[in-house]
Protein backbone atom coordinates (compact mmCIF):
# COMPACT_ATOMS: atom_id res chain seq x y z
CA UNK A 1 0.00 0.00 0.00
CA UNK A 2 1.88 3.45 -1.23
CA UNK A 3 1.85 6.08 1.38
CA UNK A 4 1.46 9.39 -0.98
CA UNK A 5 1.56 13.14 -1.01
CA UNK A 6 0.92 16.03 -2.96
CA UNK A 7 3.96 18.46 -3.15
CA UNK A 8 5.99 21.03 -4.92
CA UNK A 9 8.88 19.55 -5.56
CA UNK A 10 12.62 21.64 -6.08
CA UNK A 11 14.55 21.59 -9.04
CA UNK A 12 18.71 20.72 -8.28
CA UNK A 13 19.55 24.17 -7.72
CA UNK A 14 16.81 25.08 -5.38
CA UNK A 15 17.74 21.12 -3.81
CA UNK A 16 21.67 22.44 -3.15
CA UNK A 17 20.18 26.12 -1.57
CA UNK A 18 18.20 24.30 0.88
CA UNK A 19 20.43 21.72 1.64
CA UNK A 20 23.28 24.35 2.60
CA UNK A 21 20.48 26.19 4.67
CA UNK A 22 20.06 22.65 6.14
CA UNK A 23 23.89 22.07 6.80
CA UNK A 24 24.47 25.92 7.95
CA UNK A 25 21.37 25.22 10.38
CA UNK A 26 22.70 22.05 11.44
CA UNK A 27 25.75 23.05 13.42
CA UNK A 28 23.67 25.27 15.58
CA UNK A 29 21.28 23.02 15.82
CA UNK A 30 22.57 19.18 16.11
CA UNK A 31 20.49 17.41 14.57
CA UNK A 32 19.43 15.13 11.31
CA UNK A 33 19.70 17.16 8.20
CA UNK A 34 16.88 16.25 5.88
CA UNK A 35 18.61 14.07 2.78
CA UNK A 36 18.87 16.79 -0.08
CA UNK A 37 16.95 14.09 -2.74
CA UNK A 38 14.09 14.39 0.02
CA UNK A 39 13.13 18.19 0.01
CA UNK A 40 9.86 19.59 -0.55
CA UNK A 41 7.09 21.66 0.46
CA UNK A 42 3.78 19.49 0.97
CA UNK A 43 0.60 20.57 -0.33
CA UNK A 44 -1.34 17.49 0.77
CA UNK A 45 -0.73 14.42 3.12
CA UNK A 46 -2.85 11.33 1.95
CA UNK A 47 -0.82 8.72 3.65
CA UNK A 48 -1.50 4.96 2.91
CA UNK A 49 -3.63 4.66 0.17
CA UNK A 50 -4.96 1.10 -1.71
CA UNK A 51 -3.39 0.57 -5.13
CA UNK A 52 -6.57 0.33 -7.02
CA UNK A 53 -7.33 4.35 -5.05
CA UNK A 54 -4.07 5.63 -6.68
CA UNK A 55 -5.65 6.26 -10.17
CA UNK A 56 -8.45 8.64 -8.52
CA UNK A 57 -5.73 10.41 -6.23
CA UNK A 58 -3.93 11.25 -9.73
CA UNK A 59 -7.13 12.37 -11.33
CA UNK A 60 -7.76 14.80 -8.43
CA UNK A 61 -5.00 16.86 -9.77
CA UNK A 62 -6.30 16.75 -13.24
CA UNK A 63 -7.16 18.77 -15.20
CA UNK A 64 -5.26 21.81 -13.56
CA UNK A 65 -5.51 25.06 -14.54
CA UNK A 66 -3.60 26.76 -11.56
CA UNK A 67 -1.55 29.76 -12.28
CA UNK A 68 2.46 28.89 -11.65
CA UNK A 69 3.98 31.33 -8.51
CA UNK A 70 7.00 32.65 -6.65
CA UNK A 71 7.45 31.09 -3.42
CA UNK A 72 9.94 33.30 -0.99
CA UNK A 73 11.83 32.27 1.84
CA UNK A 74 12.96 34.51 4.12
CA UNK A 75 13.83 32.78 7.20
CA UNK A 76 14.06 29.52 9.18
CA UNK A 77 11.85 28.57 12.26
CA UNK A 78 11.80 25.82 15.36
CA UNK A 79 8.82 23.66 16.06
CA UNK A 80 10.06 22.73 19.56
CA UNK A 81 7.02 20.17 19.60
CA UNK A 82 8.04 18.11 17.17
CA UNK A 83 11.84 19.60 17.03
CA UNK A 84 11.99 20.48 13.48
CA UNK A 85 13.83 23.52 11.48
CA UNK A 86 12.11 24.73 8.86
CA UNK A 87 12.20 27.34 6.17
CA UNK A 88 9.29 29.75 6.60
CA UNK A 89 8.02 31.56 3.49
CA UNK A 90 7.52 35.30 4.17
CA UNK A 91 4.10 35.10 2.87
CA UNK A 92 1.72 32.37 1.09
CA UNK A 93 0.77 33.45 -2.02
CA UNK A 94 -2.66 33.51 -2.97
CA UNK A 95 -2.28 30.73 -6.15
CA UNK A 96 -0.52 28.41 -3.67
CA UNK A 97 -3.62 28.36 -0.56
CA UNK A 98 -5.77 28.05 -3.96
CA UNK A 99 -4.05 25.11 -5.34
CA UNK A 100 -4.29 23.13 -1.72
CA UNK A 101 -8.13 24.22 -1.37
CA UNK A 102 -8.80 22.84 -5.14
CA UNK A 103 -6.39 19.59 -4.67
CA UNK A 104 -8.04 19.08 -1.01
CA UNK A 105 -12.21 19.89 -2.96
CA UNK A 106 -10.95 17.16 -5.82
CA UNK A 107 -9.62 14.41 -3.16
CA UNK A 108 -13.27 14.92 -0.93
CA UNK A 109 -15.55 15.12 -4.09
CA UNK A 110 -13.59 11.35 -5.10
CA UNK A 111 -13.77 10.45 -1.41
CA UNK A 112 -10.28 10.20 -0.60
CA UNK A 113 -9.12 10.42 2.81
CA UNK A 114 -5.97 13.22 3.75
CA UNK A 115 -4.38 14.91 6.80
CA UNK A 116 -7.40 17.77 7.35
CA UNK A 117 -5.27 20.16 9.66
CA UNK A 118 -4.51 23.75 9.08
CA UNK A 119 -2.33 23.91 5.56
CA UNK A 120 1.02 25.39 7.53
CA UNK A 121 3.59 26.20 4.03
CA UNK A 122 7.01 24.92 4.99
CA UNK A 123 9.74 23.23 4.35
CA UNK A 124 11.34 20.59 6.70
CA UNK A 125 15.13 21.18 6.60
CA UNK A 126 16.28 19.86 9.88
CA UNK A 127 14.64 16.88 12.50
CA UNK A 128 15.64 16.25 16.09
CA UNK A 129 17.24 19.38 16.70
CA UNK A 130 17.21 22.13 19.59
CA UNK A 131 16.18 25.56 18.90
CA UNK A 132 18.49 27.64 17.00
CA UNK A 133 17.89 30.48 19.10
CA UNK A 134 17.63 33.61 16.75
CA UNK A 135 17.20 31.84 13.64
CA UNK A 136 19.55 33.20 10.75
CA UNK A 137 17.56 34.96 7.45
CA UNK A 138 16.78 33.08 4.65
CA UNK A 139 17.04 34.43 0.87
CA UNK A 140 15.72 31.74 -1.29
CA UNK A 141 13.27 32.69 -4.02
CA UNK A 142 11.45 29.56 -5.92
CA UNK A 143 9.42 30.14 -8.95
CA UNK A 144 7.19 27.07 -8.75
CA UNK A 145 6.22 26.12 -11.91
CA UNK A 146 4.48 22.19 -11.33
CA UNK A 147 3.40 19.72 -8.58
CA UNK A 148 3.69 16.26 -7.96
CA UNK A 149 2.43 13.31 -6.27
CA UNK A 150 5.19 11.93 -4.06
CA UNK A 151 5.38 8.32 -2.49
CA UNK A 152 7.43 7.85 0.37
CA UNK A 153 9.05 4.55 0.68
CA UNK A 154 11.08 2.58 3.14
CA UNK A 155 14.33 1.06 1.38
CA UNK A 156 17.40 -0.21 3.30
CA UNK A 157 18.75 3.28 3.72
CA UNK A 158 16.21 4.69 5.10
CA UNK A 159 12.95 6.69 3.65
CA UNK A 160 13.18 8.00 0.16
CA UNK A 161 10.58 10.06 -1.51
CA UNK A 162 9.84 9.47 -5.36
CA UNK A 163 7.77 11.74 -7.59
CA UNK A 164 5.69 9.37 -9.38
CA UNK A 165 3.25 12.00 -11.52
CA UNK A 166 3.96 15.41 -12.05
CA UNK A 167 1.37 18.33 -13.43
CA UNK A 168 3.04 21.69 -15.02
CA UNK A 169 0.78 25.05 -13.68
CA UNK A 170 0.01 27.63 -16.33
CA UNK A 171 2.72 29.89 -17.03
Amino acid sequence: MPRVFFALWPDDAQCDELYNAAKSVQLKTGGRVMRRENLHQTLVFIGNIADDKLPTVKAAAAPNAMPGFMLEFGTLRYWRHNRIVWAAPISTPEPLLELVTALEARLDAAGIEYDKRAYQPHITLVREARSPGEPPPLDFVWPVRDFTLVESAHEARGVIYRAIARWPLTA
